[in-house]
């Protein structure tokens, strides 16, 4: 083999790059920060039958999605559970009176995470509509910095995929995210029988620091009822 050839081999071999400024600089600086909190996950799944029979009992144009179910679910749950919707950015545990979600959204280059504000305050078909509308803003670049401002608690979705359980990282200063998997037909029990239902997993961290597993365990288990029975939603 010729030098020249050995070169162009090695040449060929070398891997594409991805520097860690911009877009992915800030992602990966906000990973590294969110990591270094000491966390706790914890899992539950619930029921979304009353979710489905919600959906199909609405028009076609009327429609919302599960993720606007969840958003709704979560902000209600978070006005009884103050605790998780909070900041900490130094040593001082902020505990926010504004609901404000943030819904992480992919795009092929990273994650960027818009916030619905107030969204206690709007019903589940406008936070779909915002919803929708952020999405799209984050997609064509469209949105102001400040869009993505002054979130309280982050909700993060992996239910288009084939994952059924993930821990999703913090989204410093915040001191609580909630990732959201993917609906499928399960055994559970009903008395003392057995049937068939949609569930959907839902996984929680948060920030050791700010808030104990019991008061956590409490929210997520509120989340699950306020979504199997449909309250308020």
């Amino acid at each position: 083999m010729s030098a020249t050839s050995d070169m162009e081999q090695r040449t060929a071999a070398r891997p594409r790059t991805v520097p860690l400024t911009g877009m992915r600089g800030a992602i990966a600086r906000n990973m590294e920060q969110g990591w270094s909190v000491p966390r706790v996950a914890q899992s539950i799944e619930a029921d979304v039958t009353a979710l489905q029979d919600l959906r199909a009992a609405a028009g076609e144009g009327e429609r919302s999605s599960l993720t606007a179910y969840v958003l709704r679910a979560v902000a209600l749950c978070l006005r009884e559970h103050p605790r998780l919707n909070a900041r900490l950015p130094d040593r001082e545990i902020e505990v926010m009176d504004d609901i404000n979600l943030g819904l992480a959204v992919s795009l092929g280059e990273g994650l960027m995470v818009p916030v619905l504000r107030n969204a206690d305050r709007k019903s589940t078909a406008e936070l779909a509509a915002e919803a929708r509308a952020l999405a799209e803003g984050v997609r064509t670049g469209t949105l102001s910095p400040g869009s993505y401002q002054r979130g309280t608690f982050t909700v993060t979705s992996l239910a288009g995929t084939a994952i059924d359980s993930f821990t999703p990282i913090l989204n410093a200063p915040q001191v609580a995210i909630l990732g959201v998997t993917r609906v499928t037909a399960k055994p559970v029990a009903r008395g003392n029988a057995v049937a068939v239902a949609p569930m959907m997993g839902l996984h929680l961290v948060f920030d050791h620091r700010a808030v104990d597993g019991y008061p956590a365990a409490l929210f997520l288990g509120a989340l699950k009822h306020r979504l199997e029975t449909a309250e308020g939603l």
